[in-house]
């Protein structure tokens, strides 16, 4: 007798039901978090993929996993790190240490509303790829459509990353 699919709170993506508990602050059930974990482990062990698209797979995974008890800093940090790679081109590896400089210098951070509609693409789509170039390819969709579904807070995202430019350009 199986059991019947879980459902993830923050992408909707349903997976088989599993025993495990999550504790963390993203909005995810304990099976779409073994998901994201396991794309974590493949770049991990691939440090020319991990350099194409780790923070990427990060940025996607938290905001779309934002709500429940994930706080507007982490979301924001996170869509600053999209803007950054998909609007702006700044390559992956650069990003972190913008999104250092942002936390660093900003005190309140915005809460912004969760997109109406979510990114029909989740991490499994990533989990689905045989090949390290699928992989990529599969990470850079998944973070554009997330990126676009949050289209609405486009013009509050590129203020916050104006403040990143600022605090490196300062040497902050």
């Amino acid at each position: 007798m199986s059991s019947a699919p879980t459902r993830c709170p923050g992408c909707g993506f349903e997976h088989p039901a599993g025993t495990g508990v999550y504790e963390g602050y993203y909005h995810a059930s304990p099976e779409c978090w073994n998901v994201f974990l396991q794309v974590m482990t493949r770049e991990y062990e691939d440090a020319v993929l991990f350099g194409q698209v780790h923070q990427l797979s990060v940025d996607a995974y938290a905001v779309q996993h934002a709500g429940g008890p994930h706080p507007d800093k982490s979301v924001c940090i996170h869509l600053v790190g999209l803007y950054w790679t998909l609007e702006r081109g700044v390559a992956p590896p650069d990003v972190p240490r913008r999104l250092q400089a942002l936390a660093a210098n900003v005190e309140r951070w915005p809460h912004l509303e969760l997109p109406a509609q979510r990114a029909a693409l989740t991490v499994a789509h990533v989990a689905d790829a045989d090949t390290p170039s699928e992989h990529a390819r599969n990470v850079r969709a998944w973070s554009s459509e997330v990126w676009a579904s949050w289209k609405e807070h486009h013009a509050a995202v590129a203020q916050l990353a104006q403040r990143t430019f600022e605090a490196v350009s300062s040497g902050a």
